[in-house]
């Protein structure tokens, strides 16, 4: 178990208890954020003027569930504000000074943004114009410029004095819910929406370390005791034979269906999934998001493999770019993710237009991708994110130039740099002794997730005593194996092409995991990676 911590940065043993606790020791006070007073003020004065409010989200799984955070509980204020979440295709990421136009209308005096803001400069100094008031929450990178909102809270704004830097956009909304019911006395209000705070986290693939763990820890207590109607319905359409919800089925099963509303139609409706009190409105929602999912999933292989086409030609450059008209403007950024980890290189999948283009990127540990947007930001419309994922909008006739001040940036920082996809292994282990309580005392890591992924074990000499290929396209492995006296079941998602290369007996690479089916549980191997033994 040391080793284990050890690999998760926890090199101090005073460090040790807090994190397998996960408890609230792990939580901030929301008054170090930034502006956090200023935030807290201007709602004050909202909600005693009665003034109309609106709650400015993203299209993705992080910000919808930070709208809906916001949104409910200022209702249990007695506000009813307007939940706003842009349309990604017809609008775009962030702020939009033509929807702040139509919410002035609307009587609304001030927007709340949540998950998007820190760069909307142009937006916000509009806004101000108009009379319109903007408190920002985010956690997206700060540009060198802040916009001029009344409040601007967020935790890695220069400065700050949160001890934690990586909360989700989700996690900034509750904060301020915090501040603003710790001022009243009401912060207890506040539990029962810890679920949401616990699957915006998880979707956003922020580091599941330091209050993050504790959040989802927290909402992962009450996905499971008390499920919204809303996520008991996805997990119905969804076919899941199993109940129980972890990290793993949050990034696996729900936030993919959350997202695919954004990605193909409109957020909102997985908006309304998450906050109706209706049954025949959340099994509607569900089965709509269900086919939407599905369409989404045929449309990425498509584009995925075009994609594909294109950067087979540049695998000797230390980035990659891919970008055509049909691109949707929804699946690209999967497209770059899948991209990224196939060949272990930053990726841009751009859709073009005549005169503007968009795109997402991703990256890996070893290249800052907004960094390396940020000295390119004279070429650039808009532009924000975190180090390893991005996105991004620029004029057509700049995209090449675009491309040459990127691709020298890579060059630069990644001479000498293994582009190779990796493993880490937390430990050699003897498979034979790898049951008992072992899985128990691993489950006291979790929440797992990105920062603290599932530890992962190598063993070698490990005899295969059946291997069959799983799934309708033989894409997995099926195994058997034995190692001594302990025999064990194992899968191997994604490892169906290389079914050739089993012999009688391997090293494998892998993780412990229950298998949750048809009411029944069984311990299995879960096969990240193998090789023939020497």
């Amino acid at each position: 178990m040391i080793q284990l911590l050890y690999n998760r940065g926890l090199t101090d043993p005073s460090q040790f208890d807090s994190f397998l606790a996960a408890d609230e020791n792990l939580s901030g006070d929301p008054n170090l954020l930034p502006d956090m007073h200023l935030a807290v003020a201007r709602l004050y004065r909202a909600l005693l003027s009665n003034e109309n409010i609106a709650v400015y989200g993203d299209f993705d799984a992080d910000g919808i569930t930070a709208t809906a955070v916001l949104v409910q509980g200022l209702s249990l204020l007695g506000c009813k504000a307007i939940p706003y979440i842009p349309h990604r295709l017809t609008e775009g990421y962030g702020l939009r000074t033509v929807a702040l136009e139509n919410l002035k209308r609307q009587g609304v005096s001030l927007v709340v943004t949540v998950d998007c803001g820190i760069t909307a400069l142009a937006e916000v100094e509009k806004a101000r114009k108009l009379g319109l008031d903007i408190v920002i929450t985010d956690h997206h990178i700060p540009g060198d410029e802040i916009p001029p909102a009344k409040a601007v809270v967020n935790p890695k704004l220069s400065g700050s004095k949160y001890p934690f830097r990586e909360l989700a956009g989700v996690g900034v909304a509750l904060k301020l819910l915090q501040a603003l019911f710790r001022g009243m006395g009401k912060e207890n209000q506040l539990d029962g929406l810890t679920d949401l705070v616990a699957l915006g986290t998880v979707a956003d693939m922020v580091p599941l370390l330091g209050e993050n763990r504790y959040l989802v820890k927290r909402g992962l207590e009450l996905l499971n005791t008390s499920p919204r109607l809303g996520i008991r319905e996805m997990q119905a359409q969804s076919g899941s034979k199993t109940t129980h919800i972890d990290a793993e089925s949050i990034s696996w099963l729900i936030a993919p269906r959350l997202n695919a509303a954004g990605r193909l139609e409109h957020a909102m409706g997985s908006y309304r999934l998450l906050t109706t009190d209706s049954a025949e409105e959340a099994r509607g929602l569900a089965k709509w998001l269900e086919q939407t999912n599905a369409e989404r999933q045929k449309l990425t292989a498509t584009i995925l493999e075009k994609a594909r086409q294109q950067v087979m030609t540049q695998l000797d450059s230390p980035l990659l770019i891919a970008g055509d008209t049909d691109f949707p403007a929804g699946i690209i950024g999967l497209v770059a993710g899948r991209l990224t980890q196939e060949f272990y290189r930053p990726a841009i999948v751009l859709r073009t237009g005549e005169q503007l283009c968009g795109g997402s990127c991703r990256s890996i540990p070893e290249f800052d991708i907004t960094r390396a947007l940020n000295r390119c930001q004279h070429l650039l419309t808009h532009f924000g994110g975190h180090a390893g994922a991005a996105g991004l909008s620029l004029r057509t006739r700049d995209l090449p130039r675009l491309q040459e001040t990127l691709l020298e940036i890579a060059a630069t920082e990644l001479a000498g740099v293994d582009l190779r996809p990796r493993v880490d292994i937390d430990a050699e282990v003897k498979l034979s002794g790898m049951g008992g309580d072992t899985f128990t005392a691993i489950q006291k890591l979790a929440p797992f997730g990105q920062g603290n992924p599932v530890p992962t074990f190598l063993s070698r000499r490990v005899n295969v005593l059946d291997c069959q290929p799983m799934g309708s396209s033989g894409d997995h492995l099926r195994l058997k194996l034995r190692k001594d006296s302990a025999y064990w079941d194992a899968v191997g998602f994604d490892l169906g092409r290389y079914r050739g290369e089993v012999t009688s007996f391997i090293d494998i690479v892998y993780s412990l995991e229950m298998d949750r089916w048809n009411g029944q549980e069984k311990l299995r191997l879960n096969v990240v990676d193998f090789a023939p033994s020497l």
